[in-house]
């Protein structure tokens, strides 16, 4: 058992919620919001409210239990409130334990830590034994994990801290606003499945061409289903994600994995990412780089955060290059990087490069400091940078076809400062990397989980992964 009462001393805070875009801090024992409170309709700000960890005066703490929302636990925003108003390190296991069992009783199988592999047989697949393939592929299978995907990581984290904020009494169990979502995929399943667990009601927002097994398992787990259409009389976006916002603003809580409106979402995914820093320290790999395929950037943001606290406690040896990557259907994030670096690199003299060594320059030769300066801009102009995808994205990797990539500056500064860049990939190559997936590994993944597979494969073309270890994400379960 962690003997750790509090997270955060009485002398030194390391633990608190900040604002990437406007850099309002949140600290205490009180209950956090799920958005930045200083965000304003209009205000062109990129808000992002995340827990923060001081990394000089916290360490890495996993005291190896199979769940990992146990094993973790002292890391994390609802612990140190839990503990802020007198609840013990034992009591709050035996809370997140009761949680775990009821979504087993839903689900038929509680949070556990999912396999990190080498795959030998992928990677012959793949043709890594030819001059361009030279090096070793890692995977990070979640498509066992609760509801099918890693969706589920990021809607039970807050669902802990709800369930401390009502048992300290910063909520009334008795008056519970309904929960909001806005997804037709694993999203929207991931959030039944606990939803249903913590007999919380929830609302999901859905388009006219959501899959019909999908709807009916929603429907089966209790959910709210509302159907929500394109129009040249709305705004531009996505339709269900406008409603889910016309939803917050009637009072439900955004139950989601948008960054922006609820930055606990991030804490919940970071479990993906420390125990993936784990599973590499056991086996002694250190890898040159992580693909993580990219909708609305939730999973990558979370597992950049996670390594990169990893890295400044010292536990990696570097920081692998991220590869965020994307598909032709939509591509947000991949512009709005492109307008980083063009801001980033308009007063610095740089030879004609690829854009991998362009990549490592930018990694090797800016400071941190004109790095943030170009980030903080794009926070201040969100507009400029990130804005809907016109028209409706299509892809056969339909999970990562957002309209915007909202949990977009925290991807963009990992790959930038890690010596990575964003790839587009075409349907051909996510075909090919779905069926080589399937063929040498035999998980049943779906073509979204199998996305930064495909950026592996595109990059591999261009010949610059000759000697390095990479890892993919597998997250989704093919239904």
């Amino acid at each position: 058992m962690i003997d750790k009462d509090r997270l955060i001393d009485k002398d030194r805070r390391c633990l608190t919620f900040v604002c990437g875009g406007c850099g309002a801090q949140i600290g205490g024992p009180g209950l956090a919001p799920f958005s930045c409170p200083a965000a304003r309709e209009g205000d062109g700000v990129d808000h992002v409210l995340a827990r923060e960890l001081d990394t000089a005066c916290t360490t890495f703490e996993d005291d190896g239990d199979e769940n990992p929302f146990v094993a973790f636990r002292a890391l994390f925003a609802a612990h140190e409130l839990a503990s802020a108003h007198g609840i013990t390190d034992a009591e709050f296991v035996a809370l997140t334990n009761t949680l775990d069992t009821h979504v087993a009783k839903v689900d038929g199988e509680g949070f556990r830590r999912t396999p990190l592999f080498r795959s030998e047989a992928l990677e012959r697949e793949l043709g890594f034994a030819g001059p361009l393939f030279t090096g070793a592929l890692w995977v990070k299978d979640e498509t066992e994990n609760v509801s099918g995907s890693h969706k589920a990581r990021h809607l039970m984290g807050i669902m802990l801290y709800l369930q401390v904020a009502e048992r300290v009494g910063l909520m009334d169990p008795n008056a519970r606003a309904p929960l909001a979502i806005a997804s037709c995929g694993n999203a929207a399943l991931a959030a039944a499945v606990v939803a249903r667990a913590a007999g919380w009601p929830l609302s999901v927002f859905v388009p006219p061409e959501a899959p019909r097994s999908t709807l009916e398992r929603l429907d089966a787990l209790g959910a709210t289903l509302h159907v929500s259409r394109r129009s040249g009389e709305r705004p531009p976006g996505d339709p269900c994600y406008l409603d889910f916002k016309a939803a917050l603003a009637q009072g439900a809580l955004p139950f989601c994995c948008q960054g922006p409106d609820n930055g606990l979402t991030l804490e919940g995914g970071q479990t993906l990412g420390y125990e993936l820093v784990s599973q590499l320290m056991a086996k002694e790999v250190v890898p040159h780089r992580l693909f993580i395929q990219v909708g609305g950037g939730a999973l990558a943001s979370a597992t950049i955060r996670a390594m990169a606290e990893a890295h400044a406690w010292g536990l990696l040896a570097r920081m692998p290059r991220v590869h965020a990557v994307q598909t032709k259907g939509a591509f947000p994030l991949t512009r709005a990087y492109k307008g980083v670096v063009a801001r980033l690199l308009r007063r610095q003299s740089t030879p004609q490069k690829s854009v991998d060594t362009r990549a490592l320059w930018i990694r090797d030769e800016l400071s941190h400091d004109t790095i943030d300066a170009a980030l903080h801009h794009a926070a201040a102009h969100r507009a400029q940078y990130m804005e809907p995808w016109p028209g409706t994205p299509q892809s056969i990797a339909s999970g990562i076809l957002d309209d915007e990539t909202y949990d977009w500056l925290k991807i963009i500064e990992g790959m930038l400062k890690s010596g990575g860049y964003p790839l587009v990939v075409d349907e051909e190559t996510l075909i090919k990397a779905h069926t080589a997936a399937q063929k040498a590994t035999e998980i049943h993944v779906c073509p979204t989980g199998t996305a930064g597979l495909a950026g592996l494969m595109a990059l591999g073309r261009d010949g610059v992964l000759a000697g390095d270890t990479s890892v993919v994400l597998f997250t989704g379960h093919l239904r």
